[in-house]
């Protein structure tokens, strides 16, 4: 969602860059109808190289990389936890106990208690314990890329707003040269 409104923000921002050259072409008609000084004046400037017309109606933009990179982390990570969480997996039963077993002998058994059942449930939350800091630190990763997001897309308003503003008061000056001939 965040990502769509800030490519909203950058054709707004286009829209506005677009308004402002009509108001500047308008501007050079009003001085050319005044008076004919101004028409000569208009007629022997140098004509300013218009801006690059958008590609096929889409402007470019993309979210910063950091966003990117933690969209794309996350969605590795959700695949991973849907394999091993619980209510999404089809656990075995039997084969429950045979599984922390096994998963034992890949960690130090110095560690755990050595009755076996204590050592499963050893296990078994230190398992827990990593699926939640692999949650947490993704969810950290999409809230610093989230907050890079959000600061590029309130300085593009802050911009935005300038060039409305200045914009805005072209067009009553504008209006008012109108109203005046």
């Amino acid at each position: 969602e965040l990502v769509r409104q800030g490519e909203a923000l950058k054709r707004t921002e286009q829209m506005v860059d677009k308004m402002e050259q009509d108001l500047k072409t308008s501007q050079k008609h009003i001085n050319s109808i005044k008076s004919v000084w101004g028409g000569l004046v208009n007629y022997f400037k140098a004509k300013r190289p218009e801006s690059k017309p958008e590609q096929n109606g889409t402007p470019e933009y993309s979210a910063n990389t950091r966003l990117k990179e933690a969209m794309l982390s996350s969605k590795e990570q959700e695949s991973k936890y849907q394999e091993s969480h619980p209510n999404l997996r089809k656990l075995e039963n039997s084969g429950l106990l045979t599984l922390f077993c096994t998963e034992l002998s890949s960690v130090q058994r110095d560690s755990y208690p050595k009755n076996q059942h204590l050592r499963a449930y050893h296990q078994k939350i230190d398992n827990n314990l990593d699926e939640m800091s692999s949650g947490l630190s993704r969810l950290k990763n999409l809230a610093l890329g989230l907050q890079t997001e959000i600061d590029e897309q309130d300085n593009m308003l802050d911009r935005l707003t300038r060039k409305v503003e200045t914009l805005d008061l072209n067009i009553k000056s504008t209006d008012k040269k109108v109203r005046q001939l």
